[in-house]
């Protein structure tokens, strides 16, 4: 159930007021299609935390990190953290993801991916929604030196963008084990992809790839959409 202030799911309630970026359906495909489960999770801009809440409900034993560039986004995560149920599993940080130190097993991202669109009204949006604040090869070199050997890397991206990164990965030792693209509804075109990776340096089989269609053509959601959610959505 969503309001001008937050979203309310399952478990759990979401403020989103003081964020450039508000809850939105890539932070939820993110959240329930990425590798799992893990001991230490890293959301990396994690914007409202939605995402690491959703892992926190999702992974029992898990210890989650979400960090922010933008201090009011980091600030609404740490409350959003301290009211949900796992508020002693969760630490919210203000932090430059090129900067910071740790080691993770799951690293997530819901990553700025807008290369040429026009500059947003503020620069926390920016920052939020364009890759000249992070740059696929940065996020890639993050990734990588926060990752554990073995640890997993999941992502959510425009479907125009996935071959680029999934090239940088393989340049940083990330190596796909699993995809997902995504479109709104049958007669559209994909939209979006979850990729997850792996930090291996020994060859990786063939990835897992398949599709997921949101909505029907009346704009209900789709059954396969209502499967994915139901833990989550009222």
């Amino acid at each position: 159930m969503k309001s001008n202030d937050g979203f309310q799911f399952r478990q759990f309630y979401v403020r989103h007021d003081r964020c450039a970026m508000k809850v939105g359906t890539d932070g939820v495909l993110l959240g329930c299609l990425c590798a799992g489960p893990a001991a230490t999770i890293l959301d990396l801009g994690c914007g409202t935390g939605l995402i690491a809440l959703m892992l926190a409900q999702r992974f029992p034993e898990a210890r989650i990190v979400g960090i922010d560039i933008d201090p009011e986004a980091a600030a609404q995560a740490a409350d959003n953290f301290a009211a949900s149920p796992w508020a002693d599993r969760l630490e919210a940080v203000c932090a430059d993801v090129r900067s910071y130190d740790g080691q993770f097993n799951l690293i997530v991202s819901n990553p700025p991916f807008y290369e040429h669109s026009p500059a947003a009204s503020t620069a926390a949006r920016n920052r939020a929604r364009r890759t000249d604040t992070l740059c696929h090869e940065e996020l890639a070199g993050a990734v990588s030196r926060l990752l554990t050997d073995g640890g997993r890397f999941s992502v959510i991206l425009p479907y125009a963008e996935a071959d680029h990164l999934i090239h940088t990965g393989w340049l940083h030792g990330l190596h796909l084990q699993d995809r997902t693209d995504l479109r709104t509804k049958p007669s559209k075109p994909l939209r979006r992809s979850v990729l997850s990776f792996i930090r291996q340096s020994t060859r990786q089989p063939m990835p897992t790839t398949r599709s997921l269609t949101l909505l029907n053509d009346d704009s209900t959601p789709s059954e396969a959409y209502r499967r994915l959610t139901e833990d989550f959505y009222l």
